[in-house]
């Protein structure tokens, strides 16, 4: 029976770490399991606590904030598992999660990467995630499908190839890292996943969905569902995915594409809705690939 480490980032929402943990406690039932929570430089450290509390967790402190990939990657290095299942602290287990995307890991020798089915929490029969199609690189546009249909079993069926990875939930072989390299820490926050599931495709593995596994996700806890914060990372990280995963014509056109259409609409849209700080941020995301080559990791921005 392969083990199987599970790994979240904590960072300043310590109830909804302890809310996942519950969840994990109540409805797993695969019996290899490690449980491995990356506190990322939380004001509060609550690790101390947590210890006592949750005995049979391991729990891990970073002074400081690594973001997203960083935060997962301190979890890999400490992981003993076969199979790696990284969750956002904010999604919550369901009953034969586990064991379902296991199932697909073993079966097909192809696949690095599985993915479950994604509800939202609050709205428990709405679809969040049903898999990614594939990525047009001349625009760094791509969807997400079943998102915010409800689900009526209509792809339940689905076990497949899929486009990329949601970050809220993701299982995936030890040997697939070793041969990808770790979570690219480069984005800090957003199209991480994304980056990776590319370099795990290059490194000859494929990248499914399993819809009869399942797990909710309690959208936007850490960042907001909009922020200044949210609306840098985006442009900044789209730009930087396009510098790091498309061929020189497809790098081309997108830059010509960002600046005349995506630019002025965004603007057009940041003043129709009042917001406009996110203007300034939507240049500095711009500036930032200016200036910074596609392996710079974000080094300026703390998280508030």
């Amino acid at each position: 029976m392969k083990t199987v480490s599970v790994i979240t980032v904590n960072f300043n929402h310590n109830h909804i770490t302890e809310e996942l943990l519950n969840s994990i406690a109540k409805e797993n039932t695969y019996p290899s399991l490690e449980i491995i929570v990356v506190d990322n430089g939380s004001k509060i450290n609550p690790v101390t606590e947590w210890k006592e509390k949750y005995p049979n967790v391991a729990f891990i402190r970073s002074d400081i904030n690594l973001g997203f990939a960083g935060g997962n990657n301190v979890g890999i290095k400490a992981a003993k598992g076969d199979y790696l299942f990284f969750v956002n602290n904010d999604t919550e287990f369901t009953t034969g999660l586990v064991e379902t995307l296991v199932k697909t890991l073993d079966d097909e020798t192809k696949v690095g990467i599985v993915f479950p089915k994604i509800r939202y929490f609050d709205q428990k029969d709405m679809l969040q995630y049903a898999g990614y199609t594939d990525m047009n690189y001349y625009t760094c546009r791509n969807n997400c499908i079943g998102q915010f249909e409800n689900d009526n079993g209509q792809y339940d069926k689905v076990t497949g190839k899929t486009g990329f990875a949601h970050g809220a939930a993701m299982m995936i072989k030890r040997e697939a890292v070793d041969k990808a390299g770790l979570m690219p820490e480069n984005f800090f926050l957003y199209y991480e996943e994304m980056d990776w599931c590319d370099h795990i495709k290059r490194a000859g593995y494929e990248v499914w969905v399993n819809m009869q596994a399942l797990i909710y996700h309690k959208e936007s806890v850490s960042v907001g569902r909009k922020s200044a914060l949210k609306e840098y990372f985006m442009n900044r990280n789209r730009i930087l995915f396009i510098r790091r995963n498309a061929n020189f014509s497809q790098r081309l056109f997108f830059y010509f594409f960002f600046i005349l259409v995506v630019t002025p609409r965004n603007i057009i849209t940041y003043l129709k809705d009042g917001d406009t700080n996110f203007i300034k941020m939507l240049f500095k995301a711009i500036w930032w690939n200016l200036t910074n080559n596609i392996d710079s990791k974000y080094l300026g921005y703390t998280l508030k």
